[in-house]
């Protein structure tokens, strides 16, 4: 049996990350973005969110750093495509519910797939949203940190350079 991963949330957050839902590996170890080849830590570094590289398993100092991290599903899946239409439309209600409750400044949707999702928008652009999809909060989407995204990190680190700017 595949344990869940633990949030890490609190109120009035600066960022809140929200994935698509746990690895077999984050599953395995109890951290967030646990796959060796998911680029999470590097970008956030890489992007200057964080002082330094933070490993999976300091998953919960983001904490300390005004971030905290989520998923629009809490089951853990081999592969995003196992999530059923269900288990979206209950993950969809608890985020929201979540984001109206801590209030965080910016919820950052890590891939676009997991807005699309959240949002029921079809075309959506990178970086920060027109309108929140709960008001008070700023959407923002970046793409996914896995190591099967083709983008370039180099890439995906300018666009979460819109999240700096956006909370300093």
């Amino acid at each position: 049996m595949l344990k869940l991963v633990n949030d890490h949330i609190k109120e009035n957050l600066k960022i809140l990350f929200v994935g698509f839902n746990p690895s077999i590996r984050s599953s395995e170890t109890g951290h967030h973005f646990a796959n060796p080849n998911n680029r999470f830590w590097r970008i956030l570094h890489d992007a200057g969110l964080t002082p330094r590289k933070l490993e999976a398993a300091e998953d919960a100092k983001l904490l300390d750093l005004g971030m905290g991290i989520t998923n629009i599903v809490a089951r853990p899946t081999k592969a995003a495509d196992e999530i059923t239409n269900e288990e979206y439309k209950e993950g969809k209600e608890i985020l929201r519910n979540k984001i109206e409750l801590l209030k965080p400044r910016v919820v950052c949707f890590v891939g676009k797939g997991v807005y699309q999702e959240y949002s029921g928008l079809k075309k959506v652009p990178w970086g920060r949203q027109e309108k929140a999809v709960v008001p008070g909060t700023i959407d923002f989407v970046a793409p996914s940190s896995s190591g099967l995204v083709r983008m370039k990190v180099e890439e995906i680190v300018e666009i979460y350079l819109g999240l700096k700017e956006i909370i300093e």
